[in-house]
């Protein structure tokens, strides 16, 4: 496959995949080695540090509505209290666990989809949030 062929989807969603899962092991490494809290905050602190240079450095809008600040504003609430939670998992619990439930975040999502925003419930939907929610129970054992 030529690299111009590449679904520019698929790219991020690599990068993406790849970036949480080396985050998962530093951040668990880093609750072993400072209180899980402090670790949360660092890692937050350089990501917003990122995402803030991004913004600066793209042709990004800054232009905030109320209604588009509020709902990210609410999802960066969603995400401090997850970041927080996954980091004191680490240090009480098994990354193996700790990783595999938090990342099943995309369940979250697609039952809202489904029950809330009006997203089609078809039979292969159901299928992959049951094989989901197996994954979970055979990780867990």
């Amino acid at each position: 496959m030529d690299f111009s062929e590449f679904d520019s989807g698929i790219w991020f969603g690599l990068v993406t995949m790849l970036s949480w899962g080396v985050w998962i092991v530093l951040g668990n490494a880093a609750s072993e080695s400072i209180d899980p809290r402090t670790a949360a905050a660092i890692s937050y602190l350089v990501a917003g540090l990122l995402a803030l240079g991004f913004i600066l450095g793209s042709d990004a809008s800054l232009a905030v509505t109320a209604r588009g600040g509020l709902l990210a504003g609410a999802a960066g609430l969603c995400t401090g209290i997850g970041l927080i939670s996954m980091y004191l998992g680490f240090s009480q619990g098994s990354t193996t666990v700790v990783s595999t439930l938090g990342a099943m975040y995309f369940v979250v999502a697609a039952v809202i989809g489904m029950a809330v925003l009006g997203d089609d419930v078809t039979l292969t939907k159901f299928a992959g949030i049951a094989f989901a929610g197996l994954s979970i129970v055979l990780l867990t054992r």
